[in-house]
Parts: structure tokens; C-alpha cells; sequence
């Protein structure tokens, strides 16, 4: 993949840091400020900024699963107009994530085309890879922060006062369990289905694999008498979920080679699907054209970049599960 060298943006296969031995590792990010209600350092001492509404923006793009987690908080906690959007192209392309037309990204930068401008922007020297989602500071002209467990957090605390609602999507008394399962899902599932689609060798492909539909089955034993992961409440880790499992037929089973089953053979994670899809507001965090068209443009994995019709998807028809306990999204 194509990344940044000192500040300056190289075509080709240059970040190779991600690979060892044939797998795949997702190479750590670099920007971690916090946004806080009085400006008060982050819940581990990070350097923080006041939040403001219309001063922090969010960059994304639909096809990305790390920044439809951010839709998602965003959406819930009623954020929309408080923290504006500027949405990517689905096709990653050699010039990296790139804005048409151009994303205004305040005064201070002005518009830009690629994702890349955010980064110099930040650190005229930075190396590494460019991602999305990235919450920026359109006063400072600087990025806030790049991880996106980092930006579920930060939008779910940082904005009370101006966020739409109360909602907690981390409550404290939950933490612990959310952790647990963040922590599983990440490695075998978020992460997954990226091991098993850029895995190198056989050995790596038939671990990642192996790990995920374990963890899928999992998944399909405990959501069967639960109707959120952490228990009666909706929480961040299911919308860390979410965003594999609404992927998963469309792009994961077909370009990523995670084909043991389709999502569509477990009943219970299928329902558990529609439900969360449902949710007022959540369904316009989803666009399985940008996914499926996004996915689909890796050229090494589909060299003639034709994009499959299929599989036709249904996620309004009833999902059942409203007779499993439950109290929606705890509040402050």
C-alpha cells in the first residue's frame, strides 16, 4: 500500500511494516489527544481540548468499518450537528483516501483532496499509513485523534453539555465487560477478516480464519439468550461488532476468502443484525454500495475489479429478538 515517507506521499507497495512472516498486523496510530467537556486531561492523562460544537470534524468513509463505529456513537449520541462529516470515496486508490469534491477542512488548511493533507498537516515528517476515521481540529488545523476505540470513547464522554442526549454506550458498571469482549472481537473478528484477506501464506490464511468462525460461533451460542454482548444494554461493543457483521456477506465472505459459512447460515447473529441495523438512525451509517465497491477495488486481490451484483441482502425483515431482555442504551 501506498503511504507517507517524511511528509511525502509514495505510490506503490511501500508499507510492508504491517506484514511478518506472511500475516498481517495493523500498524499501531500515532495521533491520541482527548476532547473533554472542560478541556481536563483524557481518562489516562492525555493531552485534551475543550469541546466546542462545530470546532472537531469527523473524517470517514462509508466503507470502512473503524469509521462506521464513529457513525454510529456519533448518531446516538444525537452528535450530528455538532460534529460535521467530510466523507471519503470508497475506492482506496494510489493516491490513498481522497475527497470528491474537495473536503473543507477550516481555515486553517482550507479544502483538501486527500486524506494524506491531514497528516502533514499534523506532522509535516509523519511516516506510516493514512487512515480514517481521523477527528480533527478545524481551529488548530491538526488532527485530534486517529484510533477509533479512542474516538468512540471521546465522542460518547467528551461532548456532554452538547451532545443530544445522555447516552452511555460505556457505563461504568459495564466496562469490564465490555473490555472483554471488545478485546475478543477485535483480535479474531474486527481484525480478522483483515488476516485472513492479506494473509501471504496458507498458515496464516487457515489461522485467521479458523479463529474467526470460532469466535462467530461463540458469538451465535451467547447472543442466543442475550440481546446485547455486555447484557440488557446496547453498548460500544456492538457497535465494534456491528461493523464485521454487516460487512461480512457483501465483501468478507467473497474478497477476503472467509467463505466456511456466510453470515446469513447463523440465525441467531443474522437477527441480532436487523436489530442493531434498525435502530433509529443507524441504517444512514450503512451504504453497501460504497462497501462492496470499496472492497472490491484491492487490486491485488481482485485484479479486474469487477464488483458482484450479489448476494441480495434483507436486514428490515424481522429479527424477533424484542422477547430477549432488554433496556436499550443505559443512560448518565
Amino acid at each position: 500500500m501506498p503511504q507517507l515517507v517524511d511528509g511525502v506521499w509514495v505510490k506503490g507497495d511501500v508499507a510492508e511494516s504491517e506484514m511478518k512472516a506472511g500475516a498481517f498486523h495493523r500498524e499501531p496510530t500515532r495521533f491520541r489527544r482527548w476532547i473533554t467537556p472542560d478541556g481536563s486531561p483524557g481518562p489516562e492523562g492525555q493531552e485534551a481540548v475543550k469541546a466546542e460544537a462545530g470546532r472537531f470534524q469527523l473524517f470517514v468513509a462509508y466503507i470502512c468499518p473503524w469509521a462506521s463505529r464513529t457513525l454510529m456513537i456519533r448518531v446516538l449520541k444525537g452528535l450530528q450537528e455538532a460534529v460535521p462529516l467530510a466523507v471519503a470515496e470508497p475506492e482506496l486508490g494510489e493516491d490513498g483516501w481522497a475527497y470528491a469534491p474537495q473536503a473543507d477542512a477550516g481555515e486553517r488548511v482550507g479544502p483538501i483532496r486527500f486524506q494524506h493533507q491531514l497528516y502533514t498537516a499534523s506532522d509535516p515528517h509523519y511516516t506510516g499509513k493514512v487512515s480514517v476515521p481521523v477527528l480533527w481540529d478545524r481551529q488548530e488545523g491538526r488532527i485530534v485523534n486517529n484510533e477509533s476505540a479512542d474516538i468512540l470513547r471521546i465522542l460518547n464522554s467528551g461532548f456532554e453539555g452538547i451532545a443530544g442526549n445522555r447516552a452511555d454506550l460505556a457505563p461504568p458498571a459495564l466496562r469490564g465487560e465490555i473490555d472483554r469482549w471488545n478485546a475478543a472481537i477485535y483480535d479474531s473478528v474486527n481484525n480478522g477478516v483483515y488476516r485472513a484477506g492479506f494473509a501471504k501464506t496458507q498458515a496464516a490464511y487457515d489461522e485467521a480464519v479458523t479463529g474467526l468462525f470460532a469466535t462467530l460461533d461463540r458469538l451465535e451460542t451467547h447472543l442466543a439468550t442475550s440481546r446485547y454482548l455486555a447484557g440488557r444494554h446496547l453498548t460500544e461493543a456492538d457497535l465494534r461488532l456491528f461493523v464485521t457483521l454487516i460487512r461480512f456477506d457483501a465483501a468478507y465472505h467473497g474478497v477476503f476468502k472467509c467463505n466456511l459459512r456466510r453470515l446469513s447460515d447463523y440465525p441467531v447473529l443474522s437477527a441480532y443484525l436487523r436489530d442493531l441495523y434498525q435502530w433509529p438512525g443507524l441504517r444512514e451509517t450503512v451504504r453497501i454500495d460504497h462497501i462492496k465497491r470499496g472492497y472490491y477495488s484491492i487490486a491485488h486481490l481482485n485484479p479486474t475489479g469487477i464488483v458482484p451484483l450479489g448476494p441480495v441482502l434483507d436486514f428490515d425483515r424481522p429479527h424477533g429478538r424484542e422477547t430477549l431482555p432488554g433496556e436499550g442504551i443505559a443512560e448518565r
